[in-house]
């Protein structure tokens, strides 16, 4: 009894340092992998980054990583207009498969999942937001955009005429094409009356390309939510890091 109960004693003290070791080694390897997606995505901040399942060292040793969710604020997206880009307040991903390189200076996820977002303020510089004509000595530009409720976004038209000005709630349908994200005024406002409607939906309507997203991601969905649209990306052989 004695010589199992010493036994016992090994096994619980060998399994703790091995916990230890495992969670020292995987805080060492969220830094690394962290620093590497800084430099390869030329992030101005760090990027937070959590390995899971346990554990870590069995994983490495089979080479293949279950999963990896990564965090970054303050994402700068391209437009396609090398003048202008589009910021991402935030985005998740979880990368699932994940493969080294053999030397370990680069991975590969084989899927991933996530959610980006982006705030009304961001997405209403892809709106015109400046008086445009759209009848003789009467202009429209769009003030603001907010959530409108069961995924619609709310997009408040300003129409001035004769020295006075009405603002006009329209709700919108929010939605990706490839790697755009369109907004569609599900009704015009009483003013399609009297202006023909390509001239009304020139202002309710407006679109914004995204890409550029760290890893080759791609948008999938989207729909307004309180504080900005959300849109779920996705993604195959993603470039975690290199």
């Amino acid at each position: 009894m004695r010589a199992l109960r010493i036994l016992v004693i090994v096994a619980v003290i060998l399994g703790g340092l091995f916990v230890v070791a495992d969670r020292v080694a995987v805080g060492f390897a969220e830094d690394e992998v962290a620093q590497k997606l800084k430099s390869s995505e030329g992030l101005t901040a760090t990027p937070d980054v959590s390995i899971n399942g346990f554990p870590f060292l069995t994983q490495v040793a089979g080479g293949e990583l279950d999963d990896v969710e990564v965090g970054i604020s303050d994402y700068e997206a391209t437009t396609g207009n090398s003048d202008d880009s589009i910021r991402i307040a935030d985005l998740t991903a979880h990368m699932r498969g994940v493969k080294f390189s053999g030397d370990y200076s680069s991975a590969t996820a084989a899927s991933a999942t996530g959610i980006a977002t982006i705030s009304y303020d961001e997405l209403l510089k892809a709106a015109k937001s400046e008086p445009t004509r759209i009848l003789p000595g009467v202009t429209a530009q769009v003030t603001g955009l907010s959530d409108g409720g069961n995924g619609k976004i709310k997009v408040n038209i300003k129409v001035s005429a004769l020295g006075s000005s009405t603002t006009y709630p329209v709700l919108s349908t929010v939605t990706v094409d490839d790697d755009i994200v369109k907004v569609h005024a599900d009704n015009l406002p009483n003013l399609v009356v009297q202006a023909a409607e390509g001239q009304v939906r020139s202002i309710t309507d407006f679109q914004q390309k995204i890409d550029g997203l760290p890893g080759g991601i791609k948008l999938d969905k989207v729909e307004a939510a309180p504080d900005g649209v959300e849109i779920s990306v996705r993604g195959s052989n993603v470039q975690l890091a290199g």
